[in-house]
């Protein structure tokens, strides 16, 4: 299903067989439950309708309108929201108090918005301090603390991203600040890792807009090109690998203003940026 429209396959921007695949999906999850017969019930406990077109075409394009690939992982995740507790986090939320400690060796938080009106989340693996940050938390309540944070995401931060900006915002902005991280870095938080890449690819899909790599060592930079050929062509087109010269080009995308001081930018939120939640769901901050 080639396009010249970017957009193709987003909402207002289906051609006549996206509309009929969408139509079809939606009937077959329909007939066999997969879309809850009360699913105005499971809206009004959540908070927001995880069942409407966007969350459809966004499973759509992850398996390019293929209905039955698209309709394995809906089945999936569905499995895997009950398993998990994912109704009952986007509803109830999810205690962490050991967030404020955690932040010290492990930060990882949404603030503020890029240029396009999408939510940055921001991660800094440089300043992991393994041994510090299982002492305070384990990896099954980081999981379920990212899991709150993606219900967080869809629930509150698109809607207000979207009322804010006068367009629909369904992505993110990712920045994955890599200064002073080693390859031991990445060998300790493998595990949860690769564990939160799959609850984002599989029960999340479509949510990454632009990943920006920044401070990556050379040696990361030849593991990538290497890389790169595996991944389709959408997927590169997002993410940028940029060394320590990246403020010029993130830049570009994010305004220096709504950037921490620490990675270039102007802002300095009171308490710090990486606790703030700053950002147009959050007035407050």
């Amino acid at each position: 299903m080639a396009s010249t429209d970017p957009l193709s396959g987003h909402p207002g921007h289906l051609n006549e067989t996206q509309e009929a695949v969408l139509k079809q999906f939606r009937e077959e999850l329909t007939a066999e439950g997969l879309i809850p017969a009360n699913r105005d019930e499971v809206v009004a406990r959540i908070g927001y309708d995880r069942f409407d077109d966007v969350t459809l075409l966004r499973f759509l394009r992850a398996r390019k309108f293929d209905v039955p690939k698209a309709k394995l992982m809906w089945s999936n995740n569905e499995k895997w929201r009950q398993e998990f507790g994912a109704d009952d986090i986007a509803a109830n939320g999810y205690d962490y108090p050991e967030q404020r400690e955690v932040d010290k060796y492990y930060p990882q938080f949404y603030h503020k918005t890029d240029k396009e009106g999408r939510p940055v989340y921001i991660e800094q693996l440089g300043k992991l301090d393994i041994s510090k940050l299982y002492a305070l938390t384990t990896q099954e309540r980081q999981l379920k603390h990212l899991v709150s944070e993606y219900e967080k995401f869809l629930k509150d931060r698109c809607p207000a991203c979207t009322k804010e900006s006068g367009h629909l915002v369904q992505t993110s902005c990712t920045i994955l600040d890599l200064y002073n991280a080693g390859i031991s870095s990445f060998y300790k938080v493998k595990d949860y890792v690769s564990a939160a890449s799959a609850i984002g690819q599989n029960n999340y899909p479509e949510t990454m807009g632009h990943m920006f790599i920044i401070n990556a060592p050379y040696l990361f930079s030849t593991v990538w090109s290497l890389i790169k050929p595996w991944l389709d062509e959408a997927t590169v087109r997002k993410i940028h690998i940029l060394g320590k010269n990246y403020k010029t080009e993130l830049t570009q995308y994010i305004d220096p203003a709504n950037l921490p001081s620490d990675l270039g930018g102007t802002c300095k939120c009171a308490g710090g940026c990486s606790l703030s939640d700053a950002g147009p769901w959050n007035p407050a901050a």
